[in-house]
Order: structure tokens, then sequence, then C-alpha cells
């Protein structure tokens, strides 16, 4: 049974909405009755991007693409910059973008593209969001991915905050409609309209990133303007520092917080959080393993990736992948701490940037702050911060030269303190 004919019918019985977008609810039905996009000049097999968000007619583009056995690319306006080097590294077909196909023949070819031809499986391309290198081109089995979707799972009116073209946002749609849930496409991505969406939908999960959870802390909004309807928020994408969870807990008594890990290598994987307070987690769930060599975290997932469009495969021959998280272990919990390329070394003392950080974020007034490794002639290297103060609330840096003193070791020190805004990106991740 093609996808929209089998959510059609999980959808038939009810009158509930599916998806509230622009203040507008919608029922599957009425979403799945319209025809916005000509796709008949796509074809089986095709790779095509798909610019949009979690609008109509981006959501029934993509499930009719899916039933037309695409290698299917979504993408977002906020990434206008890089759609060229997308389009040509996923050696794109097709472009839609305001409900118009463009066709851009590619004319090349890659081996994994033509094994889910030749299998007539429908595929899913995404980008890695690495700060380091151009983004990698992530192929996956999507008739494989959803697979993951046929066990009925509870469904909470949900705010999709997670953008079109990350792995978690497409993950909370499709989860959404399989459980006939509500899923609520925010209209601006800020902490004011967030908060008010919650409160004007009775939102009851956000899922979100550390990054917007600490914005949302700063600006005196927590708990004030938090709405009691909201049950659960979850964090990923990105390591959560634990004064900013103490503290939202401690604000929020009444909200589970719960932490989510996924790397779009790997697909989405089951995470179990040690409690609502605390950042060490369990990782598992049907087909994953991980084990810890030297103090990293590997998975092997069977809803992995079948490989990089631009890259070398990073599994190895047993087929785990080295996620580059450097964890500390608690019995069958663990605890991200940081990744290998944030460890420092400072005469030969070795020590996480994060712990910088996680130091420098109990002084007050600090909205965020980022430890970054120098090179030193000495010491090899040594640590500079750059500390985004809370609005109206200036730094001095020799008060927190003081601060940091008394709770880091020498070492740890940073050499040089540097007051300035620190860059988010359209993902609410720092950069």
């Amino acid at each position: 049974m093609k996808l929209l004919d089998r959510l059609t019918k999980t959808w038939a019985d009810t009158d509930s909405p599916f998806l509230i977008h622009c203040g507008t609810e919608l029922k599957f039905s009425e979403i799945a009755e319209q025809q916005p996009v000509d796709l008949s000049s796509i074809s089986a097999g095709d790779v095509v991007a798909l610019i949009g968000d979690f609008d109509p007619a981006s959501i029934l583009t993509l499930l009719r693409l899916i039933d037309l056995g695409v290698i299917v690319v979504p993408l977002s306006v906020e990434t206008a910059h890089e759609h060229e080097y997308f389009f040509q590294t996923a050696l794109v077909d097709a472009v839609i973008h305001r409900n118009k196909v463009v066709r851009r023949e590619s004319g090349a070819r890659h081996e994994l593209v033509d094994s889910l031809r030749q299998r007539e499986h429908a595929g899913l391309v995404l980008f890695s969001t690495g700060t380091t290198g151009r983004p990698k081109a992530i192929l996956h089995d999507l008739t494989l991915f959803l697979r993951r979707f046929e066990t009925p799972r509870p469904a909470l009116r949900t705010l999709n905050f997670l953008l079109f073209d990350h792995i978690g946002g497409i993950n909370t749609l499709l989860h959404t409609l399989f459980n006939r849930g509500v899923v609520v496409a925010p209209e601006v991505r800020t902490v004011d309209s967030v908060l008010d969406t919650c409160r004007k939908y009775e939102i009851e999960v956000l899922p979100t990133t550390p990054t917007f959870l600490r914005l949302m802390l700063m600006s005196g909004a927590v708990p004030r303007r938090v709405p009691d309807c909201l049950k659960v928020i979850t964090y990923g994408t990105e390591r959560m520092d634990q004064p900013t969870l103490d503290a939202l807990c401690e604000l929020l008594p009444s909200v589970d917080f719960r932490q989510t890990f996924g790397m779009s290598e790997l697909g989405i994987v089951r995470v179990k959080s040690e409690a609502r307070n605390s950042l060490f987690m369990r990782i598992g769930g049907e087909g994953v393993e991980t084990r810890i060599v030297d103090n990293v975290l590997q998975i092997r997932s069977e809803s992995r990736m079948l490989g990089y469009l631009n890259a070398p495969s990073p599994f190895d021959a047993a087929g785990w992948y080295n996620t580059h998280d450097v964890v500390e272990s608690k019995g069958s919990y663990f605890r991200v701490v940081g990744r290998t390329s944030d460890v420092i070394n400072v005469a030969g003392l070795k020590f996480m940037a994060s712990e910088v950080e996680r130091v420098a974020l109990g002084y007050p007034d600090l909205t965020l702050v980022k430890a970054i490794a120098k090179q030193n002639p000495i010491t090899g290297q040594h640590v500079e911060l750059l500390v985004q103060p809370a609005p109206g609330s200036p730094v001095d840096s020799e008060r927190l030269l003081a601060f940091l003193k008394g709770r880091l070791q020498p070492h740890m020190m940073p050499k040089r303190i540097r007051v300035e805004n620190i860059a988010i990106g359209h993902r609410f991740k720092r950069t």
C-alpha cells in the first residue's frame, strides 16, 4: 500500500487536526486532497531537492515523492547560500520550490544511489552540520527508515521546532503522522514566539536545543511565561551543560526534561535519561548496540545510512560508527562530556573545553560561553574564553577571571577573555 493511502486510512475515522499551520487547523484528509505541485516530470529513482518547511504543501509533496520512489533531499530556505553545493553533491535531478518543479539533469551517477534504484526503494539525503569542512551528503534507504514507525506509540501535541532538513524534524513529522498526533508548525523560532505558540495551542512537547533553552532561561521568560500545558521538553543536537539543566529543572518542576541523541548517519536511536536533571543517558532500542573505546562512544545500528555521497564510509568492518563523542560512564549510563576535537592540551595536561564552559556558566548573567584552544609556542595550546553577557549586564573581565581562578586548575585558566556575541546557526546550535 502506498504511504499516502496508508496514512489516509490511518486518519479516516478521526476529525482531529493533524497540522496547525499559521493559525489554521488542518485535518490530514484536507491536506491529502490538495495537489499543489505537478509531479508529472518526476520519475522513480530521480533525486529531488524539496525546499520547504512544515507547511501543508511541503508535507504532501514529501509524501507523494516517497510514493513515487524518488530520493528526496529536504532543504530549508535558511541554507539557501549552500543550495548549489547541495544540488551538485547529491546529484539532484530536479528542484521543487514554491510549488514549481525545475529539472536540472546532473548527468553524474553514484553506486549507492544506483543501488536504491535497483531495489526500487525511496531514499533520503540529509546533510551533516559539522563546524569543520563541507557538509557530507548522508544517504538513507527511506523504505527501511519508515519501518521504525510501524510500531504504534503515544503521540502528544508537539511543536515541530527542528527544521525540515533535520533528521529530528523529519522524525517528529513521521511519528505524528503514523500515530495520529498533532504537530504545530512554529511561525517564528524566537523565545517569545515559541512560548506564545505553546500557550495558544496547548503544546505538550517542545523538542529543541540546549542553546535555545539557554536563551529561554536568560531571557527571564522562565518560569512565568512557560505555560502549564507543557509536559515534556526534549533537548539534543548538541551537548547540554549541567548548570542550564539544573536551573530549568528547579524553575519548571512539573516539566519532564528528556535528553535525545541522534546522528543523521545512524538514524534515530532510543534514549532513556537517568533522571530529568541528569545528563547521563542510556542508548538502545531494537537493532542498536553501543560500546565505549578509549572513552569514546561507538554505535552499531541497523537503521544506519547507506553511506556518504561525497566521502568514504565511516563504518569499520564490523559496522561500528565512531561518534567522536567523549563520554563518562556510570553503570549502564553515560554522559557526553565533549568531542574528541574539543580536547585541549596545555603543556601535556589534557582537559575538555566543556569543563571550562561549565564553570564559566556559573558566573551570573552570562547567556552563552565558548572555550577554544589557541596555539601557544611554549605550552602548545592555551584557552581563550568567549562570553556573551545577558542584555544590560556588562561583564567585568577581572571579576570573571577571579571567579574562574577559584574553580579551575591553573592550566585550565583562560589566557584571554573576549566579550562578544557567540554565533548561533539557523538550527539554534553554537557554531
